[in-house]
């Protein structure tokens, strides 16, 4: 494919997916149907694009990215559930597609079978979290499948390199193909920890976001090309590191997080919007090779039917026929005991197996020889993958929203649940705050004598207490009374003060007070933030509302680094 090919296919699923997300449509699937469109004109090239630039350039990104935003902790305390269909379910969808195919194509060998069992077995929660998002899906539902599709491409992709092995050899050993996976696992989890350890390292001591920012889009590459070069997953790896590092994220600098945030977002929609276009550009193609191959479409046609109704029915008859391992806790998870999926939560995680870049990729990577004789019913074999990833892009996940909202679906309880430990959280800062003050006591009394001393702490400690009292009421007006100050003066107090906390009385401080002022705001800023990180650790703040308060006080020292202060001092 050319470049500028490249450039106006990425250019065109971008614009189109501009267009969806300004009128809150699905974009994945928008993009997917307006590719197919586009495929038919007849002055549209064939775009072919090497298997190997979607493994290693463009899995990659997306799953680091994926993982930084997901919560560890809600990812360690259902990881009995997320190993259930990141591993299980994708293990049973691969044998259940490889049976119907050998059993309709019985000159086939097994191996070949298993290689489009292994390449079509991995949802993609790309268009399934998007719909989750706008329609409100409860947050162990989304993590659940966050964490799906976090590890079950290592899966798929350790079973399609031993499936292949297997169509070279003549033969597939289990005990071999269970080593394989086995160093695959400990391997790549071992990179991804060490790796990231190193950037955590790193990122901690810089002052500069940019520096960072660029480390950080290296770091999910060198884990996968690193764990694959030491037989290991490179998936898991990239996982691995990005949970690390997102976990880790709040004792970095506030700029780097400020400065990645909108840097991975952007990344995302560019390569989502490429990969979903090329999925429905590359079909009729893939129609013309089975075509001109000696397997005839109408048997190819009827084949990739079957394998799409295998691929969509096996997911529901297994989550909810495996549903009650979802009640096991891990020793030491902070997951409350109701926090079990429902029957109707189940049925939406098992309608949400949208298949995308895994199957893609995989499906383009199936050699057309092996061992200089043609692989067999590889063109078939393409065309039913195409088929799974399309169907159920188009099938599951126009109806999905429709599914969500039937079954009334919700999160409307965690909102309330969050609003509650926000305004919690406000009045446990404004404790932090205190001893801030008591801190700086020895300081302004020296400077400012006791008596003025006690009463600039004083009176900074009412404010801080009245503005988190009312901001606390504001978020959880049912449990006011639990959040007010002793004082009710402290919240009316707040009236006719500048944000740090010094009276509007139009004079201009000087350069040191405001200056120590300056240093009084981030010692602030940063006894909240040790706060929520506390919080966080010991299990009683959710990641969500950390991350929401986090990025408050991250922009407040933003704030602080662009004022007239710091220029002078600078």
């Amino acid at each position: 494919m050319h470049h500028v090919e490249v450039f106006i296919l990425v250019a065109g699923a971008v614009l189109v997916t501009a267009a969806c997300r300004r009128r809150g449509w699905p974009a994945p699937l928008v993009v997917v149907g307006a590719a197919i469109g586009v495929s038919f004109l007849p002055f549209i090239p064939r775009f072919e694009v090497d298997s190997e630039l979607l493994l290693e350039f463009v899995l990659p990104p997306l799953l680091y990215s994926a993982a930084l935003s997901s919560s560890y902790r809600d990812f360690r305390a259902s990881l009995n559930s997320i190993t259930r269909l990141g591993v299980g379910l994708v293990l049973v969808s691969a044998l259940a597609v490889a049976a119907v195919f050998w059993w309709l194509e019985p000159a086939a060998p097994f191996a070949v079978a298993l290689v489009l069992g292994a390449v079509v077995a991995p949802p993609d929660a790309v268009a399934a979290s998007a719909v989750g998002r706008r329609l409100g899906l409860p947050r162990r539902v989304m993590t659940l499948l966050s964490g799906e599709s976090l590890i079950n491409d290592a899966t798929s992709l350790t079973l399609y390199k031993v499936a292949l092995a297997g169509v070279a050899t003549g033969a597939w050993a289990l005990g071999d193909g269970l080593a394989t996976f086995g160093i695959a696992v400990v391997v790549g989890v071992a990179v991804g920890l060490g790796l990231g350890w190193v950037v955590h390292r790193v990122r901690t001591h810089l002052d500069d976001p940019v520096v960072a920012s660029a480390i950080g889009l290296m770091t999910p590459f060198a884990a996968y090309w690193a764990a694959e070069e030491l037989l290991g997953s490179g998936v898991l790896a990239v996982v691995t590191a990005g949970l690390y590092l997102g976990h880790t994220s709040p004792r970095a600098g506030y700029a780097t997080r400020l400065y990645e945030g909108p840097l991975w977002s952007t990344l995302d929609i560019i390569l989502e919007s490429f990969t979903f276009a090329l999925i429905g550009l590359q079909l009729p193609w893939v129609v013309r090779d089975v075509i001109e191959s000696d397997q005839g479409l109408a048997h190819g046609i009827v084949l990739s039917v079957a394998v799409l109704a295998t691929a969509v029915l096996i997911r529901p008859l297994y989550v909810f026929s495996t549903a009650k391992f979802d009640h096991l806790r891990m020793r030491g998870s902070h997951r409350p005991e109701h926090d079990s999926l429902s029957a109707r939560e189940s049925a939406v995680v098992s309608w949400a197996g949208m298949r995308g870049v895994v199957t893609l990729a995989a499906a383009a990577a199936i050699p057309a020889t092996i061992d200089g004789e043609p692989f067999t019913d590889r063109a078939t074999i393409q065309l039913a993958a195409y088929t799974v990833a399309i169907g159920t892009l188009l099938l599951q996940g126009l109806t999905l929203p429709w599914v969500i909202t039937r079954l009334k679906v919700g999160s409307g309880s965690e909102i309330a649940d969050d609003a509650a430990q926000e305004a919690a959280m406000r009045v446990a800062t404004a404790d932090a705050v205190q001893r801030v003050l008591e801190d700086q006591r020895p300081e302004w009394t020296a400077i400012m004598g006791e008596e003025r001393a006690e009463k600039a702490i004083s009176r900074l400690s009412t404010i801080w207490r009245g503005r988190a009292a009312a901001a606390a009421v504001m978020l959880d007006p049912e449990n006011a009374d639990d959040h007010l100050p002793d004082d009710m003066d402290a919240a009316e107090s707040v009236h006719g003060l500048g944000p740090a906390g010094r009276p509007a009385t139009g004079q201009l401080p000087g350069v040191e007070e405001a200056s120590r002022a300056q240093r009084l705001r981030r010692d602030i800023v940063a006894a909240q933030r040790g706060v929520l990180m506390e919080r966080r650790d010991a299990g009683e703040l959710d990641e969500t509302v950390m991350r929401r308060m986090l990025r408050e006080l991250d922009l407040e020292d933003e704030s602080l680094s662009s004022s007239w202060v710091e220029r002078i001092e600078g």
